[in-house]
């Protein structure tokens, strides 16, 4: 078994949340352009759909960009706060999913605060 050295283990823990800092940006963008992909099967699209997506861009754009650009840095200290914020910011989206009964939204956000949380815990204690 190959053993891992610090530093290859915190660029795989930031290449993993870039790519998922990745994936939430490639969403708002795609909710800014079709906010209808957001709703549950059924739902209506109305301005508040509209409204929902825009915020989250205006959130999830921004953070998206500061992860990738400290994992290209290789700015471990100052991605852990980083990753906190990101990580709280998916969670509640998460919990939006759960109240919209929005499983794919639930899930995917969900899964993507925990990795977001977890790796700010390991980066801080490494």
């Amino acid at each position: 078994m190959m053993k891992l050295t610090a530093h290859t283990a915190h660029l795989l823990t930031g290449l993993l949340n870039a790519l998922l800092a990745l994936v939430s940006g490639v969403f708002a963008c795609v909710g800014l352009a079709r906010p209808s992909l957001a709703l549950a099967t059924g739902e209506s699209l109305d301005s508040g759909v509209v409204l929902f997506a825009r915020a989250y861009a205006v959130r999830a754009i921004p953070l998206s960009a500061a992860v990738l650009t400290l994992v290209a840095l290789g700015s471990w200290g100052t991605l852990v706060p980083v990753l906190i914020v990101s990580g709280a910011a998916q969670l509640g989206d998460a919990a939006i999913g759960a109240t919209r009964r929005n499983p794919g939204m639930l899930v995917t956000a969900g899964a993507l605060g925990v990795v977001h949380l977890v790796s700010a815990w390991w980066l801080s204690t490494g």
